[in-house]
């Protein structure tokens, strides 16, 4: 899955919607997260990722979503400790090259001088991981969806875990079961899944990780996808496993609720998309208040947001505050 390209007139498009979510004081890991942990030591530090997604986004605003999953990638393999964004070394296979993340994971220089700023302004800080916390809320508002504080205080990994993510991060062909595994093993029930798979309305997948669907056993698809979807999708395949398709064709660059009017119509672009609706459980119900109320998604994806950048690595696991995010401090 590679981010989508669009022009800049779409990013600051609506006011994001602020959302409220009591946070103060979560354990994560060894460490305790606050809204405030750089109050005193680095007063500008939201202020400085703000300023620079900004930038990134009106330039480019496929980064967003190019941000967004470095998150997401960060925080199921082994917590949100910024392992992600390490270089390989001597000592550790890079997670950049773990098969869902190689050729397609971007943003790490947006990170790069996100921290570049910080370590000019607070030497020795601010962490990386909290840097993609930041980064991560500031892509979805720049792009019209919700705000929220984020909790603060997490610590940089000292490694990179490749075989945890080539094996922990949920497949684009997993059904309902193994989504609902893969996230629980997270400490995230299926509604914080349900509102978490909405950040696929914005950004693309490649032909490689949807080929399956829209070809199906028969080579139509089948009858959990839109036929006329399918066509399209097969024709756009014809390029090779790179050509990309957006999530979301209805406003594939604005942050709201069309990826669930998408599943609705049977439009899901990854065959782990359309597993949230259409087995007609709690989870259809969940998709279709999704899908007709914005405001109900904004907030659950929110607090979703909230939940997951808590994942904690396991305890006991050394941590730091690096320098540059790429290599450990030696």
């Amino acid at each position: 899955m590679s981010p989508a390209r669009s022009s800049s007139s779409t990013v600051a498009a609506v006011a994001p919607l602020i959302v409220f979510v009591l946070v103060a004081g979560m354990a994560n890991g060894d460490r305790l997260l606050s809204v405030s942990y750089y109050d005193r030591t680095c007063p500008s530090a939201q202020h400085i990722v703000q300023s620079v997604m900004a930038s990134k986004v009106a330039g480019e605003p496929s980064m967003a979503a190019a941000v967004l999953r470095l998150f997401f990638h960060d925080c199921f393999v082994n917590g949100c400790d910024g392992s992600v964004l390490l270089d390989g070394s001597p000592f550790f296979e890079s997670e950049k090259d773990a098969e869902p993340n190689a050729d397609s994971l971007r943003g790490f220089d947006v990170v790069d001088e996100i921290k570049s700023r910080l370590e000019h302004a607070c030497p020795a800080t601010v962490s990386c991981a909290d840097v993609l916390a930041l980064a991560s809320r500031d892509a979805v508002a720049l792009l019209g969806g919700p705000t929220w504080n984020v909790p603060l205080g997490r610590g940089d990994s000292r490694a990179a875990d490749k075989a945890a993510a080539e094996d922990g991060l949920p497949s684009p062909g997993a059904n309902l079961t193994a989504l609902i595994a893969a996230f629980g093993e997270h400490g995230l029930d299926a509604r914080d899944m349900a509102a978490l798979s909405g950040a696929h309305t914005v950004g693309t997948a490649r032909c490689l990780q949807y080929k399956d669907r829209v070809h199906g056993y028969n080579g139509e698809g089948g009858a959990a996808i839109d036929p006329s979807f399918a066509e399209l999708r097969r024709q756009t395949c014809q390029a090779g496993d790179d050509a990309a398709a957006p999530f979301d064709e209805l406003s594939p660059m604005r942050f709201d609720n069309a990826y669930y009017k998408e599943l609705v119509a049977r439009r899901g672009l990854l065959t782990s998309d359309q597993a949230l609706y259409g087995c007609g459980g709690p989870l259809d119900h969940l998709v279709e208040m999704y899908s007709t109320d914005g405001e109900a998604f904004a907030r659950d994806f929110a607090k979703a947001m909230v939940k997951m950048g808590n994942i904690p690595p396991p305890l006991g696991m050394p941590v730091e505050v690096r320098l540059n995010c790429r290599m450990v401090n030696y």
